[in-house]
């Protein structure tokens, strides 16, 4: 998890808030906590991958037409999630995070950011570049979702407008306890007020921001947080139709 870059930060940086980002937010009635991965700030020499640099990749199919085999859906789409650093200048935190356009709209969970220092921000691809948020296009508290653009050509998971539905086989691809982009499955256990699906995929610290997929390989939902206090997988995605994406297409 020693994978963070670039935290040897004055006091003084800007920060978005001033409080930590473990365990606070719990969200309503104080029972869903975010999943945010925390850790010392360790000093490390980085380099951010210029755009020039980038592989070339082989194209990836984002036809949804039809169901898609487990492990296919993470073939397509592990270059797609991220994880992301931060820090506020004495910790440094990890979630994850997803593209949802070949242009580099992108989302996370708000709290992923929350207390954090503007553009000390690190986005890492599963092939180990890095890259910067070029500009953040919306986001809310209350929701819990930020919407940004990174500068670039990515891999991207398409958004679904499929009605989502109890007993549905989901996926997730995230980082959690810093283990990169790791899938998981399970099924929608209910759909819950204030645009939370609860799911039975296992998830843990870390994998904020991550993505929820549906069977025909489209994002329904943003990983966000689960009950410390159970064994159950009781855990919980915002649904995706939250973010206002199309408006930046």
């Amino acid at each position: 998890m020693n994978r963070f870059c670039n935290i040897g930060l004055l006091v003084g940086i800007s920060l978005l808030a001033s409080c930590t980002m473990t365990g606070r937010n719990e969200g309503q009635r104080n029972v869903r906590k975010p999943y945010v991965e925390k850790h010392e700030a360790v000093k490390r020499e980085n380099r951010i991958v210029e755009q020039s640099e980038s592989r070339n990749e082989l194209p990836v199919a984002h036809n949804t037409n039809n169901v898609i085999p487990a492990t296919e859906i993470f073939k397509r789409y592990d270059s797609a999630v991220f994880m992301v650093f931060t820090t506020d200048g004495y910790n440094a935190y990890q979630g994850s995070g997803f593209f949802i356009s070949a242009d580099g709209l992108a989302v996370s969970n708000y709290h992923v950011f929350k207390g954090t220092g503007v553009g000390y921000e690190i986005i890492k691809l599963s092939d180990g570049r890095q890259y910067k948020i070029e500009k953040v296009l919306a986001k809310s508290e209350a929701d819990d979702y930020i919407l940004f653009r990174v500068k670039g050509q990515f891999n991207y998971i398409p958004v679904s407008h499929r009605k989502r539905e109890v007993g549905e086989r989901v996926y997730t691809i995230g980082s959690p306890k810093g283990l990169e982009n790791t899938f998981s499955s399970g099924e929608i256990s209910q759909i819950r007020e204030d645009n939370f699906i609860q799911i039975s995929c296992p998830i843990d610290h870390g994998s904020s921001g991550g993505a929820l997929i549906n069977r025909y390989g489209e994002a329904i939902g943003i990983t966000t947080g689960g009950r410390d206090d159970s064994g159950a997988n009781l855990n919980f995605a915002k649904d995706i139709r939250i973010v206002p994406y199309q408006m930046q297409q």
